[in-house]
């Protein structure tokens, strides 16, 4: 049986979690994380999400992928080779763990920068998270297990959102700021 799709209410430990497991990925990793980052709907003030904690490590390069590979399994994380999206290498939580998605990313890619403009966007735009928040309780709920449909459902809006953090990345000269961790 899948499990349900369950938005909760922003919890104010979520940064505090991201923290202690930021410390740990860099004491791990080194320098061969050029940035760790709290990216996702947990890492924006306010936003409603899934009480998971999405991780974005920034890479130089992805191969050979045994040098974070190695280190991110002996923090008990799980390589997802089967992750279909190309511009990543996908980690997950061992069973039992709290639930962590740790994106690998290289450094100054688009899929990178992606992540970190629609974060800051939404920290800086309340009215937009909250625009996004109404639709995943309304996707959840009428998707409840089916996970991929949500996902797939709440691209319009994403899209939209990033026309305008486009636009006012433009505005305000967006950069990303300093690494998380």
């Amino acid at each position: 049986m899948k499990d349900k799709i369950i938005i909760h209410p922003y919890d104010p430990h979520w940064p505090e979690l991201f923290s202690h497991l930021g410390a740990d990925l860099r004491k791990t990793l080194g320098q061969t994380a050029l940035r760790i980052d709290h990216i996702g709907s947990t890492a924006i003030p306010g936003l409603d999400a899934k009480p998971i904690i999405d991780v974005q490590i920034s890479v130089a390069t992805f191969e050979p992928v045994e040098v974070y590979r190695l280190l991110l399994e002996g923090l008990g994380y799980v390589f997802r080779a089967d992750n279909p999206d190309r511009t990543k290498r996908y980690f997950r939580e061992t069973s039992g763990q709290r639930r962590t998605h740790i994106h690998v990313r290289r450094a100054g890619s688009w899929a990178e920068q992606f992540a970190l403009l629609f974060r800051d966007y939404l920290r800086a735009q309340p009215g937009e998270a909250r625009r996004y928040a109404a639709l995943k309780y309304a996707l959840a709920e009428k998707y409840q297990t089916d996970r991929e449909a949500y996902t797939e459902a709440k691209e319009p809006l994403i899209w939209e959102i990033m026309v305008n953090a486009s636009e006012w990345s433009q505005a305000v000269g967006w950069q990303p700021g300093p690494t998380d961790a």
